[in-house]
């Protein structure tokens, strides 16, 4: 229940569903972007009042005129600025003073055609600060809202009603798809152009289409990320009940410098995008028609379960395309079982295919293709049906589009088709649409669609998939930053080599012993020590690449050979770039594992902040240019799945009479690495090439970190990670000692367990009503949870150590959950029935509250039940106001 909040408006809907309009610039000039905007105001059914501003005119389109915002007699919600670039921040300031909550700025100008106008979105940006006021644009074509009547652009027409939220950062393309969608009678729930995104964001609209009733679906036309932390919190959040489909130009140098001259922003490197948009959920098309295409599809039909696809043809040579095209994206073909064989040999001609493709000759009827249908769908290795009609004299594509369509919902399996033709076909394809079978008129266009299908499936599956949960040890973070420090301090932003592996060390890394030798005899000596054959490796503050100075001698095996490598090393970079460069060499031994040479690095986006690379390493490293890109931080599952989408990854599950790699250890080693990432961020570059993984163990064998050069440490990742500051102990009054932490993904099995200890009355106190366990301990539920994002949402466990079974268990959930768009979160705490009244519930509070505050928010707000007066008295202790509603529940607010 949100008693109170309730009351207010939504944020943003001020855009979507204001009670009036101004606008601002408005003229009877028929060429003026003014008088477009009017004339689509008045054509619509919007339902509220429009006020036209001009000081040079007393009516504009038969209604009074005003000079200025305060001139009109009411309050206004939204304004529509069409005004030149130069005249806006006093437009902006007056939307302030007056109380306008919205404003949308048509007008262009601005940080597009350089620094001049990048300093007038300052300007406005500024006066806009200065009051509650958003802002979409500027440089933008303006919002539709078609459910709403509302057509606050310059387009030619309005938008058809849909449930498709569409959002573009080009005015130029929301034209063309707006013709588009006239043509093929797509619909959408709103249609908005954001232009530069001076303040409204792709955050911002994700979010509130993601809590529309009225949109299934979002489609994004992207030119820049903007603020990628906000896009990524909000996509992370919606994608789990509504897809989220991106088209993002930029993927040529070409096409990006475009991008970036077109918006006035920076691309990001294309290969972090396609990770961000994985690690939130996104799938990303290349084509306009995808967008459209899997849209529709994903409304329309189930997700699939897997990557097999059944396809269903009367002809050879559509389904060889629909094949290729499937497999070139990875999907796959089912095999079709010896029980689907056998049924179909008793229903079709003897010289059908006998595999999948499944044709069924070129003059199969509807009968043939429902029953074929019928024993596809039935058969456990298929996970999708693609249905093919090619026309021919024989076969009526009308009544097998009305025998299909009673086989429009599989269970949870999708069914597309691909009628191909004109005329003849056009009838069954509008069947097949009206029954929710989305048909397409090639066939490797709907094998690419259910491609794309799985791919957000996967993506969602991979995301949401329990981690295995590792030990709490405590990595010497001190340390590390100590030793960053250090090098800091002496002004240098290069570790040498042996510091870059006492790093990793710190992290649990394992790293190839290693001494430094300022000399030959020292070399010697340590040679000794470590044990025949070594390798020296030059040591030096300010080289980086060492072989390219002749730094690195292998495979010494005497004493005789270390000299010699020391005087070779010493006056190759002598030679290459002065004594001075020299310090010394580091002694090392000679690994002798078997394995494979991979490479694990990070360096810094400008969007994303730190990225994490893995693959196959060595000094052909560039060349085979085998890698994944993942943000961090990750967990085991993100690091098995950024793992596997390397070649290398086949080998390291041992090919060729090898033996595998401990592929678990290997996935711990990369969470490792990313918390290393994390949590020291003067680190800018990191690589360990190669970081040999074999049967008998991982082993960093050579390592390079680069800081950060200034006083400024580097960006934080642009996903929140693991709040370790607000992990602290607690006792109960008899000395039982627990850990109060926030929640982590590994914790799912943990609040399956604590959910059965709980009791009806304590469920219905917490949810104002019942739930059964079984829905309460769903995957899809507890995902909500455990898999929060930190930005958004922190709940706090209380965590004992069972001493009866050794293992952890949860006493106690409480949460802070952050409003959309609000600076406030709401408090809920439940705790198991053992542990009721015993000052955990007080406890869990008053650290919500101090989070609350940490997190800079302005006011906590509580929902309780009325009868649950232990849980009122708590609130009032900790200084809520209370207000008893008329449901019968108590509405609380703390103002921090």
């Amino acid at each position: 229940m949100q008693a109170g909040a309730s009351e207010r408006r939504a944020p943003l809907e001020v855009f979507f569903r204001p009670r009036n309009v101004a606008v601002i610039g408005a003229t009877e000039d028929p060429s003026s972007v003014g008088r477009s905007i009017m004339a689509n105001l008045r054509q619509t059914q919007f339902p509220g009042a429009v006020y036209p501003i001009n000081p040079k005119r007393s009516t504009v389109m038969g209604l009074p005129c005003y000079s200025r915002l305060g001139d009109i007699p009411t309050k206004v919600d939204l304004a529509v600025i069409a005004t030149p670039a130069r005249t806006v921040p006093a437009i902006i300031a007056e939307c302030v003073a007056v109380g306008v909550e919205g404003a949308i700025i048509i007008s262009a100008g601005f940080k597009e055609i350089g620094e001049r106008g990048a300093a007038l979105e300052q300007e406005i940006l500024r006066e806009a600060r200065k009051g509650d006021l958003r802002i979409v644009g500027p440089n933008c074509l303006g919002v539709m809202s078609p459910y709403h009547g509302l057509n606050a652009t310059f387009a030619n027409s309005m938008a058809r009603p849909g449930k498709l939220g569409f959002i573009s950062q080009s005015g130029a393309l929301c034209t063309a798809i707006l013709d588009w969608s006239h043509r093929e009678l797509v619909g959408f729930s709103a249609f908005v152009s954001v232009g530069s995104m001076l303040d409204v964001g792709w955050g911002d609209l994700i979010q509130y289409l993601g809590d529309d009733p009225d949109t299934r679906s979002i489609v994004i036309y992207m030119e820049s990320v903007g603020d990628a932390g906000a896009f990524l919190s909000a996509a992370r959040e919606v994608a789990l009940s509504k897809p989220i489909i991106v088209i993002k130009p930029g993927r040529t140098e070409a096409a990006a410098k475009a991008a970036a001259s077109h918006t006035g922003a920076l691309t990001g490197q294309d290969e972090v995008l396609d990770a961000a948009f994985r690690r939130c959920g996104v799938v990303r098309v290349d084509t306009i028609a995808e967008l459209f295409y899997l849209s529709e599809a994903l409304d329309k039909q189930p997700r699939p379960n897997g990557p097999r696809l059944t396809v269903v043809t009367n002809a050879g040579g559509p389904a060889v395309l629909a094949a290729d095209a499937l497999l070139a994206e990875g999907g796959k073909l089912a095999e079709l079982t010896a029980g689907s064989i056998e049924c179909l040999d008793r229903i079709l001609p003897r010289h059908w295919s006998h595999q999948n493709p499944i044709d069924i000759i070129g003059d199969a009827g509807a009968e043939r293709y429902e029953k074929t249908v019928e024993i596809a769908a039935n058969d456990p290795s298929t996970d999708g049906l693609l249905v093919i009609l090619a026309p021919t004299g024989l076969t009526d594509p009308t009544e097998v589009a009305e025998q299909l369509a009673r086989h429009s919902k599989l269970d949870g399996k999708p069914i597309i088709a691909s009628w191909m033709g004109g005329a003849d076909v056009a009838r069954g394809q509008e069947l097949l649409r009206s029954a929710g079978i989305p048909v397409y008129a090639y066939p490797d266009a709907a094998a690419r669609v259910f491609d794309l299908m799985w791919s957000y499936s996967a993506n969602l599956r991979a995301l949401y998939e329990t981690p295995e949960a590792l030990k709490e040890d405590t990595p010497g973070r001190a340390e590390a930053a100590a030793l960053i420090q250090k090098a800091r301090a002496a002004g240098r932003a290069l570790l040498t080599e042996f510091e870059s592996k006492r790093l990793l060390a710190r992290y649990g890394i394992p790293v190839v012993p290693t001494e430094i030798a300022a000399s030959a005899d020292q070399a010697v000596q340590a040679a000794a020590k470590i044990g025949y054959p070594v390798v020296l490796k030059l040591h030096s503050e300010t080289i980086t690449h060492k072989t390219d100075v002749g730094g690195v001698q292998l495979n010494l095996k005497d004493e005789a050979d270390v000299r010699s490598a020391y005087r070779g090393i010493e006056e190759s970079v002598t030679r290459a770039k002065g004594h001075q460069h020299f310090m010394g060499v580091t002694v090392q031994a000679m690994a002798r594992l078997e394995g494979y040479e991979l490479i694990l690095g990070s360096s810094v986006d400008s969007q994303f902040g730190p990225v994490i690379l893995f693959g196959s390493g060595g000094q052909l490293v560039e060349v085979y240019k085998d890698r994944a890109i993942g943000l961090p931080p990750l967990n085991t599952t993100l690091a098995r799945r950024l793992m596997e989408r390397t070649k290398i990854f086949t080998a390291l599950g041992g090919v060729r009479g090898r033996k595998p790699v401990d592929l678990a250890e290997l996935e711990r080693l990369l969470v490792r690495f990313s918390d290393l990432l994390v949590e020291q961020r003067w680190i800018e570059e990191i690589d360990i090439n190669p970081l040999l993984a074999s049967a008998e163990g991982l082993l960093a064998l050579d390592a390079r970190v680069v800081l950060h050069a200034g006083d400024i440490a580097g960006p934080a990742p642009a996903i929140r990670p693991y709040p370790t500051q607000y992990v602290q102990g607690w006792r109960f009054a008899d000395g039982e000692e627990l850990v109060i932490r926030p929640i982590r993904p590994e914790d799912e099995p943990l609040m399956v367990r604590f959910h059965e200890t709980l009791s009806e009355r304590s469920i219905y106190q917490r949810y104002f009503h019942l739930l059964t366990l079984d829905r309460r301990v769903a995957h899809d539920r507890l995902v909500r949870v455990c898999f929060g994002d930190y930005s958004r949402e922190i709940a706090l466990v209380a965590v004992r150590q069972n001493l009866a079974t050794h293992e952890p268990e949860i006493l106690a959930v409480g949460r802070l959950s952050k409003a959309h768009l609000r600076n406030e979160g709401e408090l809920a705490v439940l705790i198991t029935d053992e542990y009721q009244g015993q000052g955990l519930g007080t406890e869990l509070s008053r650290r919500i509250i101090e989070i609350a505050r940490d997190e800079k928010l302005d006011r906590v707000i509580v929902e309780v039940l009325g009868e649950n007066r232990a849980m009122i008295e708590v609130c009032r202790g900790l200084g809520f106001q209370l207000q008893s509603l008329e449901d019968g529940s108590v509405h609380g607010t703390l103002s921090l």
